[in-house]
C-alpha cells in the first residue's frame, strides 16, 4: 500500500477543469501527480465507469494509481486501487471484507471521526477542510490537524484551502500528504 499512496492526491472535478477532462489529466500527469480520486458526483454510472476507464487508460505507463470516491462498484469494476468514502457512507469493515486487496479512504472532519474511520479499517484519510474553502465547515488549521496525524497510525492526507505556499508547514505537522482539487490544476 505504501508504494501506492503518493504524497500529492488530486481530486478531479470537471467544472474547475481549465481543459477537457482527459487533456487536464495529461497535464496532471505530466506534472507528477500519481493518485487521483475520480470524484465526478453528478455522473450517472454509466458515464461514470467509462471516465474511470478512460483515466486507467490514460494512467498507462506512469504508475499511477486511481480511486474512486464513494462508488464501490465503479472501484471494483474499472479495477481501480482504491475507493475514498465520505464522512457518513457505508462501513470500511464491510467493503474490506468483501474486497479485501482495495484500499479504502475516508473523509474526516474531527478527530472523533478519523479515530472511528481507522478503528474500522480505513487505510487513510483525509482531514478537511484545514484552511478557509467557501461554503465548507470552519478551518480545522494546522494545531487541529497535528492533533489528528499525532493520534493516527495510517496516514493523514490535509485537504481544503490549500496553496502551494502552505506544503511545507502541512508536511512539518507529519501530515502524510496533500490531496486537492484546485491546487493540482495546471
Amino acid at each position: 500500500m505504501e508504494r501506492i499512496l503518493q504524497k500529492f492526491y488530486a481530486i478531479t472535478d470537471r467544472k474547475q477543469f481549465k481543459y477537457p477532462f482527459e487533456d487536464q489529466i495529461k497535464r496532471m500527469l505530466d506534472h507528477g501527480i500519481r493518485m487521483f480520486q475520480l470524484r465526478e458526483k453528478d455522473l450517472p454510472s454509466d458515464e461514470l465507469l467509462d471516465l474511470a476507464f478512460k483515466m486507467k487508460n490514460l494512467m498507462k505507463g506512469y504508475d499511477a494509481h486511481l480511486f474512486i470516491n464513494d462508488r464501490v462498484d465503479i472501484a471494483v469494476f474499472s479495477d481501480a486501487e482504491g475507493v475514498h468514502l465520505p464522512e457518513k457512507s457505508i462501513s470500511i469493515e464491510i467493503i474490506k471484507h468483501k474486497f479485501p486487496d482495495l484500499i479504502v479512504g475516508k473523509s474526516c472532519h474531527s478527530l472523533e471521526t478519523a479515530l472511528q474511520a481507522e478503528k474500522e479499517g480505513a487505510d487513510y484519510i483525509t482531514f478537511a477542510p484545514i484552511f478557509y474553502v467557501e461554503g465548507k465547515s470552519n478551518p480545522q488549521g494546522l494545531d487541529k490537524l497535528k492533533e489528528v496525524v499525532n493520534a493516527l497510525n495510517i496516514p493523514v492526507y490535509a485537504l481544503g484551502g490549500i496553496k502551494e505556499n502552505d506544503i511545507p508547514n502541512i508536511l512539518k505537522t507529519g501530515a502524510y500528504g496533500i490531496a486537492g482539487i484546485r491546487l493540482f490544476i495546471v
